[in-house]
């Protein structure tokens, strides 16, 4: 773990590391970097591990003239088989400091190791997420979160890149919804860090409470599985059609939201198979590669999904998932 952290503006830093150079890989297959183990070859794969690496990599790749995208840990990512005619750049600094109970990480750090730092200092808030795959600037992209808890509940503030200087927004700047953020609508900007508040705890509560949370998420989406995860967002209850309002039953409705998995279960979801795509036949909601599956496999059952709840309930369930070099999804 990092040691003491440093103060700038007020605000906790992680502590300096010296300065890497990026590393920089070509023709390489994307499906390694992704959870579901999908995905063709990028034209070129950079992975910078400090802003200013950062920012010099994109100033040289626009002056080339090359397609570029940027990407976190893959965790929710469908990328084409075909793979990105382009660069693809990763920002991979995981530093991760503390100061009192603000705790401020770097993007490219891994959800789990926030977590555990957290809880290794007795600090609440994010210990719900624990078992939550994927890196610390996904989870403020996307707002992750379970059991109640999401991670805007926490967040003082969020640095980042805007695509020419780097800035730092407030909470509310962000504009924090149900697994959304601005950034995911300003795909541009490129999460630096992200500071947070979290309270005092009990060390050996959170812990307990954090492995009982793991043990029922590692044997609904065990770590070996090729997935991401939910693929569809949970469902506002108060922005369905009073039609389908009517027919959801009152205990499945919580903290104002209704599972996605109800509705794809009665429109017999669970075990769909497209090849070595498959939906799961104990949850309606989890889609997974059980071996060579294809980008285009795990289109054609969200797409088939998507169009059996409209046509039975008029409404549609909107992907958690996020598309790389796929169109019209």
């Amino acid at each position: 773990m990092p040691g003491p952290s440093t103060k700038e503006g007020g605000r906790p830093r992680p502590r300096a590391t010296p300065r890497s150079r990026s590393s920089h890989l070509e023709n390489v297959p994307l499906s390694g970097y992704t959870r579901f183990g999908i995905g063709g070859p990028a034209d070129v794969l950079i992975d910078a591990s400090s802003e200013d690496d950062f920012q010099a990599t994109i100033a040289g790749v626009r002056k080339s003239g090359q397609p570029f995208l940027v990407i976190g840990g893959g965790t929710n990512l469908v990328v084409s088989d075909d793979g990105f005619r382009g660069v693809v750049i990763r920002y991979t600094a995981n530093r991760i400091g503390a100061e009192g109970n603000l705790v401020t990480a770097d993007a490219g750090a891994l959800l789990q190791d926030l977590v555990d730092f957290s809880i290794d200092r007795s600090l609440a808030g994010i210990h719900t997420m624990t078992g939550i795959p994927g890196w610390v600037g996904g989870a403020v992209y996307g707002n992750a979160g379970a059991y109640g808890r999401s991670i805007h509940q926490s967040v003082k503030s969020v640095r980042f890149f805007d695509g020419e200087t780097v800035r730092e927004f407030n909470n509310e700047e962000c504009r924090f919804h149900y697994r959304d953020s601005i950034f995911k609508h300003r795909k541009e900007w490129i999460v630096f860090s992200t500071t947070l508040e979290l309270t005092p705890g009990d060390e050996a509560e959170l812990r307990t409470k954090a492995d009982s949370i793991r043990t029922v998420r590692d044997e609904k989406y065990p770590p070996s599985m090729k997935c991401a995860g939910s693929i569809f967002k949970n469902l506002l209850f108060a922005e369905l059609p009073e039609s389908v309002q009517r027919q959801v039953p009152p205990g499945l409705v919580r903290e104002g939201k209704v599972p996605s998995a109800y509705f794809l279960e009665l429109v017999d979801a669970k075990g769909m198979k497209n090849g070595d795509i498959h939906v799961a036949d104990y949850h309606a909601n989890l889609i997974y590669n059980v071996g060579q599956g294809t980008a285009r496999q795990v289109c054609e059952v969200i797409n088939n999904l998507k169009a059996r709840v409209r046509a039975r309930f008029n409404f549609d369930v909107e992907e958690e998932v996020q598309y790389v070099g796929l169109t019209g999804m």
